[in-house]
């Protein structure tokens, strides 16, 4: 009788952490859209996890756009935010505010993807994310990086240029300035999308940007998603069951072996993937 009431007090005691709510908020622009707006719930919620997922979005923002716009408290993003697996938008929203609506568990911040691998456009990064901290409800708030994916091969946008049209070089830049920036602003934690994304290359051929740039609406973002889930939940992604009717199950394995080997690449310190 004693045991099992030492039983039903252990999984009484569990059960609040089995509930438990990962609430993240990404600052950023159509790449974090990509990453977080579809797909991520649903593949938390199928390992029993649930997220509630914020984005501030304004298409193509850069760090420098960020940390002027929380400084003026202008009100000119829009806000995505999923809650129990529905999308509601909200327009017109300032980023103190956005930042304020819950006590965040995650804010990660990123660079615009033209920029990405460009140090000298950097330098706003430590004061923006001392304004985010700011008006942060939450006490014990945690700060990640969100490494943005090198373009297609074939992308011959002028944006591309500064990489001389070539995705090894963007994808080098990505990484050799985000290892020299972020251990200076005190951001140790990456969630390694643009790993995975090169390394489902591989896999599918240079397919999964549907513009060159932003990712394509099944396989890509699938495997954005797929890397963000195994990085906020720290269960293994490979073998969860959800995926998309559009994905088989084939690929849906693909996908999800990227964003773990993604994820197990990024703790042990590696980025090459050329």
């Amino acid at each position: 009788m004693r045991a099992i009431v030492s039983l039903l007090f252990f999984l009484f005691t569990l059960a609040p952490l089995q509930a438990k709510v990962i609430k993240v908020l990404a600052i950023g622009n159509s790449f974090s859209q990509d990453a977080v707006e579809q797909y991520l719930y649903e593949l938390a919620h199928a390992q029993g996890d649930s997220l509630v997922i914020g984005n501030a979005y304004i298409p193509g923002c850069s760090l420098e756009t960020h940390y002027n716009n929380i400084l003026s408290d202008t009100a000119m993003y829009n806000y995505r935010k999923v809650v129990g697996g529905v999308k509601a938008k909200y327009n017109k929203v300032s980023l103190r505010r956005i930042i304020r609506d819950e006590p965040w568990d995650l804010i990660t911040l990123q660079q615009a993807s033209h920029l990405s691998g460009l140090l000298n456009t950097f330098a706003p990064l430590r004061p923006l994310k001392q304004e985010v901290k700011k008006y942060a409800s939450s006490l014990h708030v945690q700060f990640a990086w969100h490494m943005t994916w090198a373009y297609a091969s074939d992308f011959q946008d002028k944006r591309f240029a500064a990489y001389d049209y070539n995705q090894r070089q963007m994808y080098s830049a990505i990484v050799s300035t985000m290892l020299s920036v972020l251990p200076a602003v005190d951001i140790q934690r990456v969630i390694p999308t643009g790993i995975a994304i090169q390394l489902g290359r591989y896999r599918f051929g240079d397919i999964l940007c549907r513009d060159g740039m932003h990712l394509s609406l099944t396989l890509g973002r699938y495997i954005a998603a797929c890397t963000w889930c195994e990085f906020l939940t720290g269960r293994i992604v490979d073998g969860n069951t959800y995926h998309p009717e559009t994905i088989t199950d084939e690929e849906a394995q693909y996908c999800q072996q990227a964003a773990h080997e993604a994820i197990f690449m990024q703790h042990q310190g590696r980025y090459s993937v050329f």
